[in-house]
């Protein structure tokens, strides 16, 4: 679990970088792609999903 989570964190970093650097390559959305693989199998997966849900909900309630 150790390792997952340390390269989570490196591929969070990666992506933090070329997000702000404004050239999103091909390399960059597979690093991108792989931190979404490495967050989905983590323990922090569950909140991750709850969160989003919860602020799906938030929005669609939302009448213009």
């Amino acid at each position: 679990m150790a390792v997952s989570i340390s390269v989570v964190v490196l591929l969070l970093v990666l992506a933090v970088v070329f997000l702000r650097n404004g050239t999103l390559k091909l390399s960059h959305a597979v690093v991108c792609m792989l931190l979404g693989f490495y967050l989905a199998s983590s323990s922090m997966a569950p909140t991750i999903h709850n969160g989003l849900t919860a602020t799906a909900d938030i929005v669609s309630s939302l009448k213009p």
